[in-house]
């Protein structure tokens, strides 16, 4: 069997347990979600959402988030057009804070969003637009002046 190499697979190497890739997962997500996001969605984990918390932090997160083959902007940038595409509101509030967290701009977002209207529907970018200036507006009203 050959190994896979770093460049190829992130976190997901032959010889990684999976508390490694788990690990791996874990700091990328707090390092993507901040762990605010990340110690309130533990504190909220209970014997039912457990198996499903583990999963997405040892295959989302470690499997496919700690791979080098793009950059997080561009992952964020994927990450909210398909989050457009299928209507997950929520979890795109979520994921523009997260896209700001790695580096992409407003502007930058805003030019996602827009594209998402042309290949996901205008409706569905509406509602992007404004899942964004709630998100924008909430940053802005917990800024320090």
């Amino acid at each position: 069997m050959t190994s896979l190499s770093p460049e190829r697979s992130g976190a997901v190497q032959a010889d990684a347990t999976a508390q490694d890739i788990y690990d791996a997962g874990m700091a990328v997500r707090r390092e993507v979600l901040g762990n605010e996001h990340v110690d309130r969605a533990n504190a909220n984990m209970d014997s039912f959402t457990e198996d499903f918390q583990d999963m997405i932090t040892r295959i989302a997160w470690g499997g496919i988030w700690t791979r080098p083959g793009l950059s997080r902007q561009m992952r964020s940038a994927v990450t909210l057009t398909a989050l457009v595409a299928h209507g997950h509101w929520e979890e795109l509030a979520m994921h523009i804070r997260a896209a700001l967290n790695n580096g992409l701009s407003r502007d930058e977002i805003k030019e996602i969003l827009l594209q998402t209207a042309i290949y996901c529907s205008v409706p569905s970018a509406n509602s992007a637009f404004k899942t964004a200036q709630k998100v924008f507006a909430e940053i802005d009203a917990n800024e320090p002046n």
